[in-house]
């Protein structure tokens, strides 16, 4: 089977298992599960990778790598989705809407997983082919991507990166019509960390404060001159972003509180700057607050590095793309994290923005509640990782030649 006849065998089995495959994505959205709990999730793609005869390795708590093709490949291509779900409330009103209190599928990672399922099962069914040209496709369903530290390092220690040649997955875009695919060589999406800021001192009476430490005072600097002064000591080129989300001190207005604190999310996209942040910080909160007198102590916690997409990994997406009979689009840089990125670190590859939006419909938003995609994604999802398994060796060279 030539490779134009093997892309059109796949892409009709995906179509011709259409119901089959958004039935699944629409239970998987009535039955969503927060991160390290997606025990129905993963037992539900156990249960289908298990009927069609693909061999699986458990992650430990949850999720799966399911393998695809001969054991001794010449050329292995990884494809992952991430199973988890978000502690929001969902709006739709659709009618498989979660059936979960307060939890829902609000960053499609329902469409991820039901996409690389049917990209799986379509190759699955067409192994013959895959065994002919050497070839093997591992799946990584991982849990746990919307926490730190999140599910790939899990899928990682257990050996799913384990001779991978190249690694490729999709991510929802709802600003991009259904059938788009954002592509953009580089960095496509920033580290992420944690970063909180305790301060201690002797508290005191607002009538005296030159008799205290004004804590709240020099929380007032950190929160503002912080982020000021990383701007100036680090290269603008870093697209760093340092933004506080909870801020906590005192209880009475006339009293100076003895503690306080402040966290947020420190973010950037230059992978070196990320390295190499954490001490400047720390000179950076010593000096802010070192006229006040307080103690100040930081905790950053390390998140995730960005993902950057290699160059021959998007011209893989790009055959892809049109074979799959969609089209390219630009797609902008985004400060959001992701621990995709963790893959990357071990076999060249890409992240793609599908594009989940009904065109001439509305425009929804990520990590809402009423985020609505057009069910026709998931398909062209399917075709897409499954056209970039037997399209990478064509433009990525493997780890290790013959």
């Amino acid at each position: 089977m030539t490779d134009d006849a093997l892309c059109g065998a796949l892409a009709a089995h995906i179509a011709s298992s259409a119901s089959d495959l958004l039935a699944f994505r629409r239970d998987l959205h009535a039955h969503p599960e927060l991160s390290r709990e997606e025990t129905r999730t993963t037992a539900a793609l156990v249960q289908r990778l298990t009927e069609a005869g693909i061999a699986l390795t458990p992650l430990p708590g949850t999720g799966v790598i399911a393998d695809i093709g001969p054991a001794d490949a010449t050329y292995r291509v990884a494809l992952r989705a991430d199973i988890d779900a978000l502690p929001v409330r969902e709006r739709t009103g659709l009618a498989f809407a979660s059936t979960a209190a307060g939890v829902c599928h609000a960053c499609g990672h329902d469409v991820h997983t039901a996409a690389l399922l049917g990209a799986l099962l379509a190759l699955q069914a067409h192994e013959e082919a895959l065994r002919e040209r050497g070839l093997a496709v591992r799946g990584i369903f991982q849990a746990a991507e919307e926490i730190i530290p999140g599910g790939a390092h899990d899928a990682i220690s257990h050996r799913a990166m384990e001779g991978v040649d190249a690694v490729f997955a999709v991510h929802c875009d709802p600003s991009l019509d259904c059938g788009a695919v954002g592509l953009r060589e580089g960095a496509l999406t920033a580290a992420c960390d944690h970063v909180r800021v305790l301060l201690h001192g002797r508290g005191g009476h607002t009538s005296r404060p030159q008799l205290t430490e004004d804590l709240t005072y020099a929380l007032a600097k950190v929160i503002t001159d912080v982020p000021a002064a990383l701007s100036r000591r680090l290269d603008p080129r870093a697209g760093a972003a340092l933004v506080w989300g909870v801020v906590q001190a005192g209880k009475a207005s006339n009293v100076i509180p003895s503690s306080g604190e402040c966290t947020g999310t420190l973010r950037m996209l230059d992978a070196n700057a990320w390295h190499s942040v954490g001490p400047l910080l720390e000179e950076i909160v010593a000096g802010v607050v070192a006229p006040y007198g307080v103690e100040a102590k930081l905790e950053l916690a390390k998140g995730v590095p960005p993902v950057v997409n290699q160059v021959d990994a998007i011209e893989t997406f790009k055959r892809a793309t049109v074979a799959a009979g969609m089209h390219v689009a630009p797609t902008a840089q985004s400060l959001g994290g992701e621990d995709f990125s963790w893959y990357l670190a071990h076999a060249p590859g890409a992240m793609a923005r599908l594009g989940t939006r009904t065109p001439g419909g509305p425009t929804y938003d990520l990590h809402q509640g009423d985020l609505v995609i057009d069910e026709e994604s998931v398909l062209g999802g399917a075709r897409l990782l499954a056209l970039a398994a037997i399209t990478a060796r064509d433009t990525i060279p493997p780890m290790v030649a013959p």
